[in-house]
């Protein structure tokens, strides 16, 4: 298949797969490689937010973009999150029309916010240019209304008036050479739509973000608008980008392609359903023998090397604040975690918070000792690679529902194929009109690997068998 799409009506080219920079962090070794990786087979977008990582994923970008011709990638990056950073930057700057939607995070796309998150962003990302910037889910304030029981037409106005004065601040910017294109990214964009706008009841009200409602807000901004990027979820059991003619009649991909507008897809392979999520990825290949508990023991083994070579140069035994060893702890708390989202879950207060707690009282009592440096820098090694091989074996025992995916799949007509779960999802996606681009999270060079190795494939009829799968 051809791997490059175009972006709407932009005049930007990209290839069918974009890297997602969510949950990529700068100083990670593995990220970065990734990144690198996608650039050398021929990737070309990266899509970030200033809130993934709390900037760091920016900064990662920034870091690895260096020396690189700006022509040569395309960036797209995101505001419209107040957490961390932007959390105490809002404290000090009171900024007009926040949603305070919850304890520790709160919202903003007025112009006063997005003028400091453009600035952050191109600082941290060492460019004086955004090929794309896109609204961050805006629909939180359709959701907080909603919440308390209140969302009617007037609501849905009053989102749409906060929408038209965004783009007329991204109209500005564009002028000013800041940024090329604007969008929005909304979690919504593919839901059932909005009944009855002219009815002022809460019961014909639902969240869905209508595209066809921003392009008329940006076309009132100007006729020379440049509103023309969205961003959606869409995956094998989050089809409604796809699916849902709930624009004017038309899905968001049909009505984005005739109206000249782009669409990247997110979370490809991370579906949300039924309250859970599903990872549309093989953990073992079929009819391999999957791990078990004395696999799990063997991979701890560097841990234990290493907790050893600490006892033994620096006359201590590794504890932690529980009394445990590192491996005794990983032995206590892994075995009870059923499949990786509960790993998720777990992994930061019950494994990397005690970790990080230690490391930073021992370097307080070591730091003077020559070997400590060198001890550290293996460790961090060690463990970051056995965490990645705890992520696997306990992946493994999803592969069950993996297998169960690919059953429905094949079902739902897509053909007989020996390739990855994840190459057959991803291709359902290429494989569909209107689709400039799927953002995947290829947090490791054989991530990229594997999605890469779509462009071989053959096209499907993505979106028949996005139907009969659901």
């Amino acid at each position: 298949m051809n791997p490059t799409r175009p972006i709407g009506a932009t005049g930007l080219q990209c290839h069918l797969l974009g890297f997602g920079c969510y949950r990529i962090m700068n100083g990670d070794p593995g990220h970065e490689a990734a990144l690198r990786a996608c650039l050398a087979k021929g990737g070309n977008l990266i899509d970030t937010s200033a809130n993934y990582g709390d900037g760091s994923s920016e900064e990662l970008v920034g870091k690895v973009l260096q020396g690189i011709p700006r022509e040569r990638v395309i960036v797209v990056t995101k505001g419209g999150y107040i957490q961390g950073q932007n959390m105490a930057l809002a404290q000090q700057r009171d900024f007009p029309e926040v949603v305070e939607y919850g304890p520790g995070i709160s919202h903003c796309i007025h112009p006063e916010f997005l003028e400091t998150q453009i600035e952050r962003s191109c600082r941290r990302m060492q460019r004086d240019y955004i090929d794309v910037y896109l609204l961050h889910n805006p629909e939180y304030f359709l959701e907080d209304v909603s919440h308390r029981g209140n969302l009617t037409a007037a609501g849905h106005d009053e989102f749409y008036r906060r929408i038209r004065e965004a783009f007329r601040f991204l109209e500005a910017k564009v002028a000013a050479g800041v940024i090329g294109w604007y969008g929005i990214s909304s979690n919504n964009f593919g839901q059932p739509a909005f009944d009855s706008p002219q009815t002022d009841t809460a019961a014909t009200c639902t969240t869905m973000t209508s595209v066809s409602r921003c392009l008329a807000e940006a076309e009132a901004v100007s006729p020379s608008h440049h509103f023309r990027v969205v961003q959606l979820p869409l995956n094998l059991y989050e089809p409604g980008g796809a699916v849902e003619p709930n624009n004017a009649g038309k899905t968001v991909l049909q009505f984005c392609q005739e109206n000249g507008i782009g669409v990247l897809a997110n979370r490809p392979l991370n579906a949300f359903h039924g309250n859970r999520m599903i990872r549309l990825a093989d953990w073992a290949k079929p009819g391999a023998r999957l791990p078990g508990p004395e696999d799990f023991i063997e991979m701890l083994r560097p841990v234990r090397q290493q907790e050893a070579w600490f006892e033994q140069i620096f006359e201590e035994p590794v504890r932690l604040a529980s009394g445990e060893t590192i491996s005794e702890m990983l032995l206590r708390v892994v075995p009870g975690l059923r499949s990786l989202s509960t790993w998720e879950q777990a992994a930061g207060h019950h494994v990397i918070e005690p970790i990080q707690a230690w490391i930073v009282q021992a370097r307080e009592n070591l730091q003077n000792k020559p070997e400590w440096d060198t001890w550290l820098k293996d460790f961090v090694g060690s463990i970051n690679s056995v965490l990645a091989g705890l992520r696997r074996y306990l992946g493994t025992k999803q592969q069950s529902q993996s297998d169960g995916v690919r059953a429905k799949l094949c079902a739902a007509g897509y053909p007989d194929s020996e390739e990855s779960l994840s190459r057959l999802a991803l291709n359902v996606l290429a494989s569909l009109d209107g689709l400039s681009c799927a953002l995947v999270g290829m947090r490791q060079p054989s991530y990229v690997d594997d999605a890469f190795g779509i462009t071989e494939m053959e096209q499907v009829d993505g979106a028949a068998i996005l139907r009969a799968f659901n």
